[in-house]
């Protein structure tokens, strides 16, 4: 009886051990610091959120994470490849829309922002200039939104899947 007590004991210590190593080395591979998680897009750890949404910019995301710092929501941005030397334009612009998103919906400027690669994580501060370049580059997106494409194939079952079809003139 006493034995049997014993490798249940031993069977259960083994068992949380390997529980709290599995949740530590998912919680490396994540990238994400050692803060407290406040909103996850995963749906590996909780309900998937919604969105984040601006109505004066026109934006909503949701992304990967978002950490808790002393207050200042910080959010994570999770890529599936190795990373580069530096991070990517579009993943810094990906990453500063996330703070927009969460100071608008927060009223809380975020100091900076995560990209995690495979190989390495960076810090991108969210200045003043990042979050101009960003406007600018939503400027550019809703122009675009606003003019016609020029039809530049022949193919009709490429035009029925165009997703310009509602707004263009030029329709096959």
């Amino acid at each position: 009886m006493r034995l049997t007590f014993l490798i249940i004991a031993i069977v259960l210590l083994v068992a949380a051990g390997l529980f709290f190593f599995i949740g530590w080395l998912n919680r490396r591979r994540s990238g994400l610091p050692g803060l407290r998680v406040v909103y996850a897009d995963t749906g590996l750890w909780q309900r998937v959120e919604k969105p984040l949404y601006d109505p004066v910019a026109g934006l909503t995301g949701k992304p990967d994470y978002i950490v808790d710092l002393k207050g200042s929501w910080i959010p994570v941005e999770v890529k599936s490849g190795w990373g580069p030397s530096t991070p990517r334009e579009a993943h810094i612009l990906q990453l500063a829309a996330y703070c927009l998103l969460i100071e608008r919906s927060q009223g809380k400027r975020p100091p900076y922002g995560l990209i995690h690669y495979k190989n390495c994580t960076f810090e991108v501060g969210y200045t003043q200039q990042l979050e101009q370049n960003l406007m600018a580059v939503i400027g550019e997106i809703r122009k675009c939104e606003r003019t016609s494409p020029s039809r530049s194939h022949q193919e009709v079952n490429r035009c029925r899947a165009c997703g310009y079809r509602d707004l263009c003139d030029q329709k096959l």
